[in-house]
């Protein structure tokens, strides 16, 4: 299939399914014509990608569980590694939860400080 089949198909975009070509998670054949053309096992890793994606993990994230990424990532057990690039990511997204709520605090508190307008 072409890059505007698979990106139908998967919801993601022909730039992000040529991001995860250039990063090494998804392969593609060239056709005579040049277009890229990929197998049906592209649309498995694909759909494996974006779950991790969007559970908050990176594309450098996503490269360490390039070995699961062909199975139904959904159901299976996860792996030791997979549980620490996982908290370790969590981790993250709550510092910067926090710096956000700080920063809104901050904010609001500048605004209850200016008188109401008349």
């Amino acid at each position: 299939m072409r890059i505007g089949e698979l990106a139908q198909i998967t919801g993601a975009s022909p730039r992000a399914l040529r991001n995860y070509e250039r990063e090494g998670l998804i392969a593609s054949e060239r056709a005579a014509n040049g277009y890229r053309v990929y197998d049906a096992v592209a649309v498995i890793r694909v759909r494996n990608i974006r779950y991790l994606l969007d559970a908050g993990l990176t594309l450098a994230d996503v490269h360490c569980f390039s070995p699961c990424l062909d199975g139904d990532m959904s159901t299976a057990p996860p792996s030791p590694e997979g549980l620490r690039i996982a908290r370790e990511r969590l981790a993250v997204i709550d510092e910067r939860i926090a710096a956000q709520l700080a920063a809104r605090d901050r904010l609001a508190r500048a605004l209850e400080a200016v008188p109401a307008p008349s």
